[in-house]
């Protein structure tokens, strides 16, 4: 399986009742496929899946599934703390109809190189599924390591890893040591031009959320081979993709939405509302963006 293109990680809209949005949510997927991505990612972190029931998170991917294109990429976000409720998640998936699951470090637990190779092999044994695995030690404070990825990149099914640690030499490494095996996949939203210079074909993108077409028209601008293009693209993207950096991503993704005409609500606690001034920074940078 090749993964290309952009794929947002998709939020999960909430209502005023803190329930799932799932008028507001057809309306969001509906402007993210004309706006030109190749595939979905529903329930990642971007998505508030740590704030969402079984059943919640149940509903979110018959959704999607159901909304999806034959030709649109599906990869079902399965995380949880213990493996035990990852195989119970990725097994859901599959039933639904999800071939590809991502999967960061389980969270709190903090595991060591060899529990989490592990755990990633109980998955794969237990789900007949493909796997992206997810680096994110800003979030999950342990990173996946080249010696876990060693033993696990002649294995068929672990098809790539979505980098998200914001270091631009893990992207070298991955491409130098992996090419053909690993797939590298941008993750790390503020260099991500700089990935795609290394050989990540695709983007799981949060911010593609609030602007997918600026994202899309980055990787489109890129394939076509005009590198001075796609840096000047880049520099427009650089500052909004900057300030998500800097905290408080999944509301201002969220508030993002909300500028470009498609709100999806507000964020479930315990992630709370933005300041005015935090509102301000953000519209100000995203207005190149969505002009």
């Amino acid at each position: 399986m090749k993964l290309s293109g952009v794929m947002p990680a998709l939020v999960t809209p909430f209502d005023a009742n803190n329930r799932v949005d799932f008028k507001a949510f057809e309306k969001h997927l509906a402007n993210l496929r004309a706006a030109g991505v190749t595939g979905w990612v529903p329930l990642g972190s971007t998505g508030e899946y740590f704030s969402m029931s079984t059943e919640e998170r149940e509903d979110v991917l018959k959704f999607v599934k159901d909304f999806a294109k034959e030709g649109e990429a599906l990869i079902a976000g399965t995380n949880a703390p213990a493996t035990r409720e990852v195989i119970e998640n990725t097994l859901r998936a599959k039933e639904i109809g999800y071939d590809t699951v991502l999967l960061a470090t389980p969270f709190y637990t903090r595991p060591t190189q060899d529990e989490l190779l592990a755990h990633y092999r109980a998955v794969l044994d237990a789900a007949d599924v493909n796997l992206v695995m997810y680096n994110y030690p800003p979030k999950d404070g342990i990173e996946i390591g080249f010696e876990l990825m060693d033993a696990l990149a002649d294995d068929p099914r672990v098809i790539a890893i979505k980098e998200s640690s914001g270091v631009l030499q893990r992207a070298v490494d991955i491409h130098a040591r992996y090419k053909g095996r690993i797939d590298l996949i941008s993750g790390s939203d503020d260099i991500a031009l700089d990935f795609m210079f290394w050989g990540a074909d695709c983007w799981i993108c949060g911010p593609a959320n609030c602007m997918a077409e600026a994202c899309v028209d980055l990787d489109r601008t890129f394939r076509s081979g005009d590198l001075a293009a796609a840096r000047d693209k880049m520099t427009v993207l650089y500052r909004a993709m900057n300030i998500l950096e800097s905290g408080k991503f999944v509301q201002k993704i969220k508030y993002g939405c909300e500028l470009q005409g498609t709100p999806v609500g507000t964020c479930r606690a315990p992630l709370g509302e933005l300041t005015a001034q935090e509102k301000a920074d953000f519209r100000a940078a995203i207005a190149p963006i969505l002009n």
